[in-house]
């Protein structure tokens, strides 16, 4: 029998969506804090996710473009799903792991959509507590999605990033929990906090570091983030051309991101630590890398002691899904051991259902060492998965 270019490896998807159940945080609270802590309401005729009573945090809608009997939904009709509309594998355990056996996936990192991409959306609540409480308390629920996956699924954990005390506190938590990661915000500073280059950081980097916990950066992960979102379609754009210039300047909103954390000299500073820049693809880094190098070189020798590039490849990782051109012909322009694969399994331009046929075609030129590496072992070894032998 011909061997495949997927043979014999655990593929690891490094960046899908949990659609919260309505009941994720009432369930797991007293009666007495239940419309506390976000829960679905109906408002002018839509589900909205509320907190603290009446403090709106966003839609309800699931963000899953996965029909309940597992086809695609192609276009934007999604937008007016409930999670009633969606197939279960969005938002339950067993329904994900079917999924998964489905599509050839062994492992997924799994991200939020209601607290936003980087926990942004309760600071929208003002009680410092139960913010907190929001956050704890969704780290809880998706612990008990990692246990009763059995190795399967690994969702990283919010960071309550508006008290840096308290973030390094929930890192140690969860750390000991056994989750594998965190997601936070890159942009601190917009609420007035001090920045992720400045020294009140530092506990901070400090216990990701010691504990093994990369730090996860998922594109929209702010209000400065999904300004790319907002901001970049002309206005005379429709809904549709909207979407789809505000989602490709939304991919690239990260190029941003890194050029602060490597700039700010953070990595130099902290060099055990490892950084994902999450859902942004490949395409754009060798131009980046290159670029950043040359800046420094021209604009600001010896600000580091190595190049960007170099801290780089040391310490970040990138994730792609959909490309072919830059994972066929520029591999190495990046690092292979800087790489892992995606899906964005259940949003609207994930790699579903004919993942695995993209990805034989993509790879199939790629040595056997470079496909594990990108797709199996770089992941495994950042989020400490476990392999079947």
């Amino acid at each position: 029998m011909t061997q495949g270019p997927l043979d014999g490896i655990h593929l690891i998807d490094t960046d899908t969506h949990w659609s919260e159940p309505h009941d994720l945080w009432t369930s797991r609270v007293p009666a007495s804090q239940r419309e506390l802590v976000p829960h679905v309401v109906e408002i002018d005729g839509q589900q909205r996710w509320v907190a603290n009573k009446n403090i709106d945090i966003g839609s309800a809608m699931p963000l899953s473009v996965v029909r309940k009997d597992g086809s695609k939904e192609i276009g934007l009709d999604w937008f007016t799903w409930g999670i009633e509309d969606t197939h279960e594998a969005a938002y339950e355990v067993g329904a994900r792991l079917a999924m998964m056996d489905q599509m050839g996936i062994f492992a997924q990192i799994v991200y939020p959509n209601v607290a936003g991409f980087g926990n942004q959306n309760f600071q929208k609540i003002d009680d410092r507590e139960l913010r907190l409480l929001c956050a704890r308390t969704y780290n809880d629920a998706m612990y008990e999605v990692q246990e009763k996956s059995g190795g399967r699924l690994f969702p990283m954990a919010l960071t309550p990033w508006w008290d840096i005390s308290a973030a390094v506190s929930e890192v140690q938590r969860v750390a000991e929990m056994g989750m594998r990661g965190v997601v936070t915000t890159p942009d601190p500073h917009s609420v007035d906090l001090p920045d992720l280059a400045q020294p009140d950081w530092d506990p901070f980097w400090d216990v990701c570091s010691q504990l093994g916990m990369p730090v996860n950066f998922h594109i929209g992960a702010s209000d400065i983030g999904l300004s790319f979102f907002a901001d970049a379609p002309w206005p005379s754009l429709d809904g549709p051309q909207q979407f789809l210039v505000g989602g490709m300047d939304l991919a690239m909103s990260n190029a941003r991101v890194l050029s602060n954390l490597i700039v700010s000299g953070v990595p130099a500073r902290f060099p055990e630590c490892k950084f994902v820049s999450v859902e942004s693809g490949i395409g754009w880094l060798p131009f980046y890398l290159e670029m950043l190098d040359y800046q420094m070189e021209q604009t600001a020798p010896g600000l580091l002691d190595m190049k960007p590039s170099e801290y780089f490849r040391r310490q970040v990782y990138a994730t792609f899904w959909f490309e072919e051109m830059t994972p066929k012909h520029l591999m190495g322009e990046i690092g292979s051991e800087n790489i892992m694969f995606e899906t964005d399994f259940p949003h609207a331009t994930c790699l579903y259902p004919d993942g695995l046929e993209h990805l034989n075609k993509v790879v199939s030129e790629l040595d056997e060492t470079t496909r594990r590496r990108v797709l199996q072992d770089n992941a495994a070894e950042l989020y400490r998965i476990p392999l079947p032998s």
